[in-house]
């Protein structure tokens, strides 16, 4: 399995979720667990879920006093999912105690990549200035949450796809952009703001896409998740 299309599991529980992932023929493909389902279902969903032999990306973005992020993380490491997330506006230390407590927690050597988010994909330049207070441009300051992110121990970043081409620059190749905010040509926006097809993703340096609704709230799930493969694969339809 190509572990760089992850799809949100959206779910409220796992009953939903799992027959979700058996009614449309979606058993084994990368999923990303956030806070609605594993506040819901706790660790038992990744268990349930790595037998079943899904790649997981745990989207529980921890803002937290450096010390309460750490512990957090030790016990999150024994999970052995593929990625867990911090928000970047944590700060260095907070970003280096998470590694920290991902390297003490892991029963045998780390896979678990630690990723910081920079701005949601929700976010606007106007929000981010006017209500975050946050000065200047958005893309400048997703650069710059990235550059520290890489200093301080993050293996890569959630960003936009519009900022990814640029992160790599700065940051190097081997650093990983995680780009939510994925949708086909036909789906909504929805509530995100900086959006783009799979296709521009693969052009403008994504390593991982990050596709919810325009596969979750399609007619065929199945067959959307395949486009989205297709059009990563291939560029097709931009």
């Amino acid at each position: 399995m190509d572990n760089r299309i992850y799809l949100s599991l959206d779910f409220p529980s796992w009953v939903e979720t799992r027959n979700f992932l058996d009614e449309h023929a979606l058993q084994g493909v990368p999923v990303k667990v956030g806070m609605e389902l594993f506040y819901r279902e706790g660790p038992k969903v990744i268990e349930k879920l790595k037998e079943n032999d899904h790649a997981i990306f745990l989207d529980l973005k921890l803002h937290d006093i450096p010390t309460t992020v750490m512990k957090a993380m030790k016990n999150i490491a024994k999970l052995d999912v593929d990625m867990v997330n911090v928000h970047a506006l944590g700060g260095s230390e907070m970003i280096m105690r998470a590694k920290e407590g991902l390297l003490s927690g892991a029963d045998h050597n780390l896979k678990t990549k630690l990723i910081a988010v920079t701005i949601l994909t929700s976010h606007t330049n106007e929000l981010m200035n006017k209500e975050l207070l946050i000065q200047g441009n958005l893309q400048d300051n997703v650069v710059h949450f990235a550059e520290f992110a890489n200093h301080y121990g993050a293996d890569g970043v959630v960003c936009s796809v519009h900022e990814a081409k640029q992160i790599k620059e700065v940051c190097g190749s081997s650093f990983l952009t995680v780009t939510p905010g994925i949708r086909l040509k036909e789906s909504s926006v929805d509530d995100q703001e900086r959006v783009a097809t799979p296709a521009f993703a693969r052009k403008n340096g994504s390593d991982i896409l990050v596709v919810g609704r325009s596969v979750t709230q399609s007619k065929d799930p199945y067959i959307a998740y395949e486009t989205v493969k297709k059009e990563w694969a291939y560029g097709v339809n931009e």
